[in-house]
């Protein structure tokens, strides 16, 4: 039988877990969040012991435009491309002789160019009638809570009070 040793840093990632501790304060956007956290930063607050929770996520989609034919060719070129010039990179590294790599350079980056444009443009003619549009998917949450530990709050809040412009 073995003992149980303590977490590491590197397996702590491994198995995430939702960060406990009270709430300091809420905020309705991500970016409200991290300027409170930066205002206890400036203020030489002990910052680790800090997290943002974000609570009541809900998954968005946002259509970034219509699908048709020239556009999936070009996507399918561009990505292509990337793949060419990644394996043109590849024979420039372990080619022995580098006189005419250019051209075989060149050669990698119009060949992943096609095939990627002829595997986009087979993808989207297969799947025509069931997806006419680009989108970019997020996960958003609704209010962000910044909470610490209970020795910790009180501290914190007053930090914050402090940090508020006039008049709010």
């Amino acid at each position: 039988m073995s003992t149980p040793r303590p977490v590491s840093p590197r397996q702590a990632t491994i198995f995430p877990e939702i960060p406990k501790g009270d709430v300091i304060s809420t905020y309705d956007s991500y970016h409200d969040a991290q300027l409170a956290v930066d205002a206890l930063a400036r203020a030489n607050f002990p910052v680790a012991n800090l997290a943002i929770l974000g609570n009541d996520i809900r998954s968005v989609e946002r259509v970034t435009g219509k699908l048709t034919y020239g556009r999936v060719a070009l996507m399918g070129a561009l990505s292509g491309a990337y793949l060419g010039l990644f394996f043109g990179l590849i024979l420039y590294i372990f080619q022995p002789d580098n006189s005419g790599i250019l051209g075989v350079f060149l050669a990698a980056v119009a060949i992943g160019a096609g095939f990627g444009m002829l595997f986009g443009v087979l993808s989207y003619a297969m799947n025509r009638n069931r997806r006419d549009f680009s989108s970019v998917m997020q996960l958003v949450a609704t209010r962000y809570d910044v909470i610490t530990e209970p020795q910790f709050v009180q501290d914190a809040r007053q930090i914050l009070i402090g940090d508020q412009p006039q008049g709010e």
